[in-house]
């Protein structure tokens, strides 16, 4: 889209200085003729010095009347056309300026652009490779999951008294079945620190029991 804009804008100039071109070239011909007329003029002058002096006052006076009326109109209209085409050149060369610095800043804009662009492809790779690497993090914490997962099923049913399950369990089955594999260890080991706690304490409370089995070993021959 900003290299349509480019090509429009420099055909756009190309339009404006063949514009401004064939004005100066209208202008220096205007010139020419002037300067044609003037040696026309020159001629005449020099035609009227072989005539006498009354004919020749004569008609210097009504040549010159009439080449200062021809002249004075060819003036008037040529310094009209040069008024306009100098207000058109000017026109024409702030355009042709606008134009240069309009092509200048789509220029810019383009290279910002491609700037632009490159830096979000830079930032979408840099997105997808991310997203391999938790896709495969991923991967590998699901397949943890699952052997953890398996590891739980195979202790809650090889344990005594379980029957293997109809169906597939699910993560909340799964849970609660190692809960209660968690609370069954956790009592038995309460159970078993009871159990050592009272045999302590009944040795502890019968020292008799002690000697006697003392006074037994020791007679043993």
């Amino acid at each position: 889209m900003a290299i349509g804009a480019i090509s429009s804008l420099q055909r756009q100039m190309e339009i404006q200085e063949s514009e401004l071109r064939r004005i100066r070239s209208e202008k220096d011909l205007l010139q020419k003729q002037l300067r044609e007329r003037e040696v026309q003029l020159q001629a005449m002058c020099d035609k009227f010095c072989t005539l006498t002096e009354e004919q020749r006052q004569e008609e210097i006076t009504m040549m010159m009347e009439e080449e200062n009326i021809n002249l004075q109109q060819v003036v008037t209209e040529q310094e009209s056309q040069l008024a306009e085409q100098n207000k058109l050149i000017s026109e024409l060369q702030e355009t042709i300026s606008q134009l240069r610095a309009e092509v200048v800043t789509t220029r810019l804009q383009l290279l910002k652009n491609k700037q632009t662009q490159k830096e979000m492809q830079s930032q979408v790779e840099a997105l997808q490779h991310k997203e391999l690497q938790t896709r495969v993090a991923l991967e590998h914490i699901s397949s943890k999951f699952e052997r953890y997962r398996n590891k739980i099923i195979q202790t809650v049913f090889s344990a005594e008294g379980s029957q293997d399950p109809v169906a597939e369990l699910t993560d909340n089955e799964v849970l609660e079945a190692m809960q209660k594999i968690i609370h069954e260890s956790q009592r038995k080991v309460k159970k078993g620190s009871k159990v050592s706690q009272h045999s302590s304490d009944s040795c502890k409370g019968s020292p008799t029991t002690g000697k006697k089995r003392n006074s037994i070993r020791t007679e043993k021959p």
